[in-house]
C-alpha cells in the first residue's frame, strides 16, 4: 500500500510537472526577439491581407491563454502541429527520428554501465596500480567533452582507418550497431569516467564500514563480501546518479548527433533550432522532458528494491 501511494504520489508530481514545462515549452516562442508572424515569415515582406491569413492560420490573434489550451489539446491527442521547414506533421517527424536517438541513447547506456562499473570495481578492490590507471582513465574520460570525443573517433576510425561509417544510422540491428557505435561511445566517454568515480568511492566508503569488517572477521569469503556487502550497498549511492547519467545523454546527444549526421531527435532538434522551426522545438523539447522525468520515476521506483536499507525515498533507522 505504501508503495502504491508512493508511486501514485510520484506519478502526480510527475504530470504537475510536465504541465509546467510544457507552458514554459510553447510560452518560449512567444519570449523570442520579434512576432511569430515574422518568423513564419522568414524576413519576407507581407501585404497586410497576407499577414492577417497567417494569424488567422495560426490564431495568433487570440489571447495567449486560448493559444496555449488549443495546443495543450492537441499534444494530448498526439498531434504537435505542422513542421515549418520539412512541412509535414511533427509527429511523423518523431516516429521516424525517435528510434534512432533511443537505441544511440541505449547504446551508450549500456557501454556507460558495463564500463563505469566494471572500472570503479577495479579501483576499489584491487588498489594500487590498477587503481591509479583508472583515477588517470576516468580523469581523461570526464575531461573529454562530447563533441570533442565525437571529432577525434570519427577522424581516427572512419576517416583514418575506415573500420566505422562517419555518417548515418543504417538498416537492420547488425547496420545499426555498426554505424552507431561511435556516436555512442562518443556520448557514453564522459560518463564512463564519472559513474566509475562514483562506484569507486561508494565502494571504498563500503569497505571501510563496520559491517564489512564484521563479516570478514566471522569467515565469510571475500569474494561474497565483495558482492554482497560491499557492491551491492554500493548501488544504492551509484542508482542515485541514474537521472544525471541519462539526462546528460539526451542533451548531449544534440552534439553528437549533428557530428555523425545520425538523423535522430538531437539532429531535428539543432536544425530545427536553427531554422526557428518553433513546432519541432517544442515537440521535441517537450519529449525529452518526459523522457528524464519517466527515467527519474523508474529510478525512485527501483532504488528500494537496490538497496534495502532505503524505503520509498527514506532510509530505515539502523537497527
Amino acid at each position: 500500500m505504501n508503495f502504491l501511494r508512493f508511486a501514485v504520489r510520484r506519478l502526480l508530481e510527475m504530470a504537475a510537472t510536465l504541465f509546467v514545462a510544457s507552458f514554459v515549452v510553447f510560452g518560449a516562442m512567444y519570449l523570442a526577439p520579434g512576432s511569430p508572424a515574422g518568423f513564419l515569415l522568414s524576413g519576407r515582406s507581407a501585404s497586410p491581407a497576407a499577414l492577417q491569413a497567417i494569424n488567422e492560420q495560426y490564431h495568433l490573434n487570440d489571447p495567449f491563454p486560448v493559444r496555449y489550451l488549443r495546443w495543450l489539446g492537441q499534444v494530448l491527442h498526439g498531434d504537435f502541429g505542422r513542421s515549418l521547414t520539412y512541412r509535414t506533421d511533427v509527429s511523423r517527424l518523431l516516429a521516424d527520428r525517435l528510434p534512432v536517438t533511443l537505441t544511440l541513447v541505449a547504446m551508450a547506456l549500456l557501454i556507460v554501465v558495463v564500463l563505469g562499473l566494471a572500472l570503479g570495481w577495479i579501483g576499489a578492490v584491487r588498489g594500487g596500480a590498477a587503481d591509479s590507471a583508472v583515477l588517470v582513465s576516468t580523469m581523461l574520460a570526464v575531461g573529454t567533452p562530447s563533441f570533442v570525443a565525437a571529432v577525434l573517433l570519427q577522424g581516427l576510425f572512419s576517416v583514418r582507418l575506415g573500420w566505422f561509417p562517419s555518417s548515418g544510422a543504417g538498416q537492420g540491428f547488425a547496420d545499426t550497431v555498426w554505424h552507431l557505435t561511435l556516436p555512442a561511445v562518443a556520448l557514453a566517454l564522459y560518463l564512463v569516467g564519472l559513474l566509475a568515480r562514483v562506484t569507486r568511492s561508494a565502494m571504498l566508503d563500503e569497505l571501510g564500514s563496520e559491517h564489512v569488517a564484521v563479516a570478514r572477521a566471522r569467515g565469510v569469503p571475500e569474494r561474497r563480501v565483495i558482492v554482497r556487502h560491499v557492491f551491492r550497498n554500493a548501488l544504492g549511492t551509484v542508482l542515485t546518479t541514474g537521472g544525471l547519467v541519462v539526462s546528460t545523454l539526451l542533451v548531449c546527444t544534440v552534439l553528437v548527433e549533428s557530428a555523425f549526421s545520425v538523423g535522430g531527435l538531437g539532429q531535428l532538434l539543432e536544425l530545427a533550432t536553427t531554422t526557428k522551426d518553433f513546432p519541432t522545438v517544442q515537440a521535441v523539447a517537450l519529449i525529452i522532458v518526459g523522457l528524464f522525468m519517466a527515467v527519474n520515476l523508474l529510478v525512485d521506483l527501483v532504488h528500494p528494491l537496490v538497496d534495502p536499507r532505503v524505503v520509498l525515498g527514506a532510509r530505515r533507522s539502523a537497527a
